[in-house]
């Protein structure tokens, strides 16, 4: 017994010694700044003073009207992309599962190629599409003569949000679509031959089915789309620095102003500690509200 315990120990005590490296960064990088940003969003941190001021910056918070817009555009940011983003990369992933091997590692290749491009040069691009003199966009629209004027896409309050959605979406879908079709690969192919041969129409194959075994797919895609359209910055700071009037800013753009134009760190983590604590109760809602169904 003694022996096995020692033995118990020592493979104890080497597994630490791997798990070293990591858990140090992982005190150092994550917990240390996630505690220090919490303890510091109840004082007035600045460059030059360090005062307790209680929950006085959680008060400004929500009687600041740009932080009030910002949380607002960010809102529209989620609700407009995850429903999207989710549809669309189903239904293309349910199109191209459907075709030949090479047809659809060429549609993985081609939803996917945003993914992996950088943010930068995606941003680039995109911002040549909407030049208000040269973009294409603008040309495109003109020759099919849905506009009669040029319009400036990232200049103008009425459409700003809405372009910034536009490039988030094409960005987001690349890792849903590949999800899918490796999800859909997992399906049961003799439960949908045994339901068409009783006479299932292709939705209720799909409805009673597919979907049921996409379920988890669908949770993480849901989750994880969520997090980042609530994290969106470098579309914003690349692009429109929050503007126009502040119709573009978001709760992550308008911390980074606080925090590293104005070296308001206190206020700044006061919106982190927020936009944490938003984030979580919504990803623990959609675990309650797609989780029950979900084997795991």
């Amino acid at each position: 017994m003694k022996k096995v315990n020692k033995i118990r120990m020592r493979e104890t005590i080497v597994s630490y010694c791997f798990l070293a490296p990591v858990l140090v960064f992982f005190i150092m990088f994550v917990l240390a700044p996630m505690i220090m940003g919490l303890v510091t969003s109840f004082f007035n941190y600045t460059m030059t003073d360090f005062t307790f001021v209680g929950i006085d910056n959680y008060v400004r918070m929500f009687t600041d009207e740009i932080f009030l817009r910002s949380l607002k555009n960010t809102l529209i940011i989620v609700i407009g992309s995850v429903p999207v983003v989710v549809i669309f990369s189903l239904f293309v992933a349910s199109q191209t599962y459907e075709k030949n091997v090479f047809t659809r590692s060429f549609f993985r290749c081609v939803f996917f190629l945003p993914v992996v491009t950088g943010s930068v040069a995606v941003t680039v691009v995109w911002k040549w599409i909407y030049d208000p003199l040269s973009g294409i966009l603008n040309y495109i629209l003109k020759a099919g003569n849905m506009i009669d004027r040029n319009i400036s896409w990232l200049g103008d309050e009425k459409y700003a949000l809405w372009a910034i959605i536009v490039i988030l979406l094409t960005t987001s879908v690349g890792q849903p679509i590949i999800l899918y079709i490796a999800a859909l690969g997992n399906v049961d192919t003799s439960l949908m031959e045994a339901a068409r041969v009783d006479g299932a129409n292709e939705f209720q194959v799909f409805w009673k089915i597919k979907w049921p075994g996409l379920l988890p797919t669908t949770l993480y895609i849901v989750v994880i789309t969520t997090i980042n359209s609530f994290q969106c910055f470098a579309l914003i700071q690349l692009l429109t620095s929050g503007g126009p009037n502040y119709a573009t800013s978001t709760i992550m753009y308008y911390l980074y102003e606080k925090a590293f134009k104005l070296s308001e760190y206190g206020y700044a983590n006061t919106m982190g500690v927020f936009l944490a604590v938003l984030i979580g109760l919504i990803s623990f809602a959609q675990f309650k509200i797609l989780g029950d169904d979900v084997e795991y």
